[in-house]
């Protein structure tokens, strides 16, 4: 009798494989990894001056900040007018971005010009300027 009752024990043990679920597990992990989108902010907070109408663009931009001082900020960065092109080209050969300029209300018109023309040179195809809702 107990012959009979080891091997029905030996019949009923069941494993469970945990490798297939660990497997998508894993590329899910991979896949959210790979499709989040990393924005890489200007670093300054600027009073963004008001717009009759405003259009929502992509999370996956290129932010240049200009202070009321007139310094120009990249990635919590003061990189300078003269910074803004090298910036925007290294940027630009991996991958196509809109350009945001976020100029502080008081800041002077001929700086956010200079930066501008900085970004098309560099060749920025889109270029806006954020505003206030």
């Amino acid at each position: 009798m107990r012959r009979n009752r080891s091997r029905k024990d030996d019949r009923d043990r069941v494993d469970i494989n945990l490798s297939p679920m660990i497997d998508c597990i894993f590329i899910l992990l991979i896949f959210f990894i790979v499709t989040t989108v990393f924005v890489e902010e200007s670093g300054i907070e600027v009073r963004k001056p008001q717009a009759a109408s405003t259009v929502a663009l992509d999370k996956n931009s290129i932010l240049i900040a200009i202070s009321n001082d007139d310094r120009v900020f990249y990635g919590g960065e003061e990189i300078g007018v003269s910074g803004v092109r090298p910036r925007v080209q290294r940027i630009l050969t991996t991958e196509e971005s809109d350009v945001i300029i976020q100029a502080d209300a008081s800041a002077s018109h001929g700086v956010f010009a200079r930066v501008y023309g900085e970004a098309k040179a560099a060749g920025a195809k889109r270029i806006h300027f954020a505003t206030e809702q």
